[in-house]
């Protein structure tokens, strides 16, 4: 199964970013100041109809983007351009997963947002998905050639001459009826020989089929993600989320609930608790990444979110 993780798309909007200083709009990524940013967004969403890059700049400014209201990006909007300036200039390790999605577009990494980039195929996946069609073909090709030396051996039998079927025939005694043999009817020891070619090829088959990777699915369920069978389906209701493929960085995602007494920040005052808004306020999580239930991204929880939604 694939392992890229969010740090390797951290790493390759990195990488997608040194290319594109030398590219089309380099006059706006040598020097990435907010406003150069500013117009490079603006260029980049000005025909953009993809749905994820669209959630990510709402998500990102808090505005679905117009192209008749470019004048939207106020100081608000440039103070947030700002993190995306420190995250390509490599003074920020720990941006926020918005940040990240933004910086993604700017580039046009490919592909994205981090959901599609994960789904690729490394070199090692890819190499073990080949030996194993070579290694299939070269069976079917090798009981190929069983079946042609059975059939050759088979059609250099001799056949009987008349004298021989008369002499068969006069040592059968008068009383005992003769037996009529049926030309289809094949010795035991090829009927051995074909049943054991079938069971060559039936354990080749439960080999291949074994050493194909298999698939995990998650599912949310009210507070957590559980494993679940991947061909489980939604109800009509709609009652149940939908089914995921396993995501080892989600699995432990759980929504927590949080009071005033609730530790939010660590030692160096890094938050430890992240959130994202819902239609009835906001919901807390432990781990960064998207909400389960209306896919808005996590974001750091910060003092002003307590202050506001945390009941004391």
């Amino acid at each position: 199964m694939s392992k890229f993780t969010f740090e390797d798309y951290r790493n390759a909007i990195k990488a997608k970013y040194e290319e594109e200083i030398e590219g089309e709009y380099a006059n706006n990524l040598i020097s990435p100041t907010t406003a150069n940013l500013r117009n490079l967004c603006i260029k980049r969403f000005m025909s953009n109809t993809n749905k994820d890059d669209l959630n990510t700049f709402e998500s990102f400014f808090e505005f679905p983007f117009d192209k008749d209201k470019k004048n939207l990006f106020g100081d608000d909007e440039m103070n947030k351009l700002e993190a995306v300036k420190r995250f390509l200039l490599g003074r920020t390790e720990r941006p926020a997963e918005d940040t990240i999605q933004l910086a993604a577009i700017l580039v046009d990494l490919q592909p994205r947002p981090f959901s599609e980039f994960r789904k690729q195929i490394d070199e090692e996946d890819s190499k073990l998905i080949e030996d194993l069609r070579d290694t299939k073909s070269s069976r079917e090709v090798s009981s190929n050639e069983m079946s042609d030396v059975i059939e050759i051996d088979s059609s250099n039998d001799p056949e009987p001459t008349a004298d021989d079927q008369e002499s068969e025939a006069s040592q059968i005694p008068d009383s005992e009826p003769t037996e009529i043999h049926n030309e289809d009817d094949k010795p035991k020891s090829k009927k051995m020989r074909y049943a054991a070619i079938i069971a060559i090829l039936m354990g080749l088959g439960l080999i291949i089929y074994l050493a194909l990777p298999k698939k995990e699915c998650m599912q949310w369920s009210n507070d957590h993600y559980e494993m679940v069978d991947c061909d489980l389906k939604v109800n009509s209701l709609g009652i149940m989320t939908p089914v995921e493929l396993l995501d080892e960085s989600l699995i432990n995602l759980k929504k927590v609930q949080v009071c005033d007494t609730t530790s939010c920040f660590d030692k160096n005052g890094d938050a430890i608790i992240w959130y994202a808004k819902t239609e009835n306020g906001v919901d807390f999580f432990n781990g960064h990444g998207r909400h389960p239930e209306n896919n808005r991204p996590l974001k750091p929880v910060t003092k002003y979110i307590i202050s506001k939604y945390v009941k004391k």
